[in-house]
């Protein structure tokens, strides 16, 4: 960037450049005669207006100049450049903005060829200003600046990034429903899958996950849902291991996703270099796949430093590991924790309940044979004395009916005698 000498400042009006802090500074002291602008006693009127309004906003601004739309800006602006600042200063906007000049640069001419404004809301711009293709997301209106003359000069942009606040609603729905559909779960296996299902729909923040169950005491995991895989295409081998294994030796590390290194030590891992890993990785919502992932382990409930199981996640290509990035997926992890610890609760008490219920047949059973048994004996006692009453009676009424009818036949003394002849 060239700065002026004293030659050159004296063409510079002084109030041109007043105030504006650090970006008012810079521009005082670039000498503009040697960018596309030219010396600024050759600026248009409506172009001095137009940069003392952007130099004393608070708000983030940037002009656009001429048909190369040049680039002037204030320090409220300057964040959203990255790394392309100071050099951005003065520079013809298809320079600074390449890999994002087929979308911004058709908005702007059609400023420059229509005179109306336009409007673009949490719009999504892919952006290099880390050194790394960035999801961003902003606000911003394209206003025209008319010279004297009535024709455009150039554009007039106040903008604000919502990136945080766009990636950060997404994520937070991510776990809300997370939450949600883990509720209705009746066992871990259906709960680990409904988490992929559920992590699946949030492929810019998770281009791909694994969910192993931790079993057999701690020295086999064994994969139990995917998100964001097709596990056909990467269930080959590659130089390291397969992407997707079913099964894991967890008494052993290995060069692909090391889940023994992270059951062993319960720290989250970063792994890297996933295409040297695995060769053919998914990519999620982006173009690129990602190059990096995450193995995260899953606590189990109630038992410090024992694993329910292990998540591996993807991180997206066009976002930095920053701790809102990491804390999100640690967010994932408990949720995930939790459902699983819901899910083992559910299946004890229903367990609990088939044994109680279990128990209570067989006292039903046990006192229905006692029952019985009380029964027995006594119908072995009653009976025979049921036939000996029934025999008497018997006998009782032949006596009376043989008396009866010597009685009605005269046979019958009617006084007998105490002593017999």
């Amino acid at each position: 960037m060239e700065t002026v000498t004293q030659d050159v400042k004296a063409e510079v009006p002084e109030n041109l450049f007043t105030g504006g802090g650090e970006m008012g500074a810079l521009m005082r002291s670039l000498d503009w005669s040697q960018t596309p602008l030219g010396p600024v006693s050759g600026w248009a009127q409506s172009l001095k207006t137009a940069v003392s309004i952007c130099l004393n906003s608070r708000f983030p601004m940037v002009i656009w100049w001429g048909r190369e739309l040049v680039l002037l800006y204030n320090d409220a602006w300057r964040p959203i450049l990255g790394t392309k600042h100071p050099k951005a200063l003065g520079r013809p906007g298809q320079e600074v903005w390449l890999e994002i000049w087929d979308i911004i640069g058709t908005q702007l001419n059609s400023v420059l060829t229509t005179g109306q404004a336009t409007w673009s809301d949490d719009f999504l711009l892919l952006v290099d200003r880390y050194s790394y293709i960035e999801e961003a997301y902003f606000t911003y209106s394209y206003s025209p600046i008319f010279l004297e003359t009535g024709e455009v000069g150039g554009a007039f942009t106040a903008v604000t990034e919502t990136t945080q606040r766009v990636i950060g609603e997404r994520r937070l729905s991510a776990l809300r429903e997370l939450s949600a559909n883990a509720v209705g779960a009746k066992n871990v296996e259906e709960t680990c899958r409904i988490a992929c299902e559920t992590l699946v729909k949030n492929p810019y923040d998770i281009p791909f996950a694994l969910l192993y169950l931790v079993e057999d005491n701690g020295k086999q995991a064994r994969l139990v849902g995917t998100a964001g895989i097709e596990a056909e295409s990467f269930a080959s081998a590659s130089p390291r291991g397969i992407f997707s294994p079913q099964w894991v030796d967890l008494t052993i590390e290995t060069e692909g996703w090391n889940l023994a290194h992270v059951k062993t030590t319960y720290q989250t891992q970063l792994i890297d270099g996933l295409n040297t890993r695995f060769g053919s990785i998914p990519r999620g919502a982006w173009e690129d796949p990602p190059h990096s992932a995450l193995v995260m382990p899953i606590a189990q409930s109630g038992q410090e430093q024992q694993l329910a199981g292990l998540l591996v996640v993807g991180i997206s290509p066009r976002r930095e590991l920053d701790d809102n990035y990491r804390g999100f997926f640690d967010l994932v992890a408990n949720q995930v924790a939790t459902a699983i610890a819901n899910a083992n609760a559910y299946e004890a008490e229903r367990r609990r309940a088939e044994a109680l219920a279990e128990l209570d047949r067989a006292k039903t059973t046990f006192f229905n044979n006692v029952s019985h048994e009380f029964r027995t004996p006594l119908t072995l006692m009653l009976n025979p004395l049921e036939d000996a009453l029934a025999s008497l009676d018997q006998q009782e009424n032949r006596v009376t009916s043989g008396r009866v009818d010597e009685w009605e036949g005269g046979r019958v003394d009617e006084n007998p005698s105490p002593h017999p002849p």
